[in-house]
């Protein structure tokens, strides 16, 4: 049985061959992921300007530090973004290795009849 591939899984395949080291950089993860690490930073910042919570603006407001509410915003964006696109890196390799396996067991099977 011959193992045919979708022109999805043949395009994705040679795009993750093109771009697989590319995207395994922290930096590039860290850039490309920015925008999931804001959606988690927004509504802390929005849930904090507000005052929502009235008693944590109390304790917040008597020892308030300006720098570790920006250390830690920073940290949590980072965090998330390179986060997310290591673990969205590692389905797409996945995938990848899948479909490699799929092929090379089709190779296999071809060599296997023919003999």
């Amino acid at each position: 049985m011959k193992h045919m591939f979708t022109d999805d899984e043949k395009r994705f395949m040679a795009y993750w061959e093109q771009n697989r080291d590319k995207q395994k950089k922290v930096f590039r993860q860290w850039l490309v992921g920015l925008p999931m690490g804001l959606v988690i930073v927004i509504p802390i910042v929005i849930s904090y300007v507000t005052g929502w919570h009235k008693r944590a603006v109390m304790v917040a407001g008597s020892q308030f530090n300006p720098m570790v509410l920006i250390i830690a915003l920073l940290a949590i964006v980072t965090f998330t973004a390179i986060f997310y696109k290591q673990h969205q890196w590692d389905q797409y390799d996945q995938k990848y290795r899948e479909l490699k396996a799929r092929e090379s067991a089709g190779k296999n099977e071809t060599g296997n009849n023919q003999a």
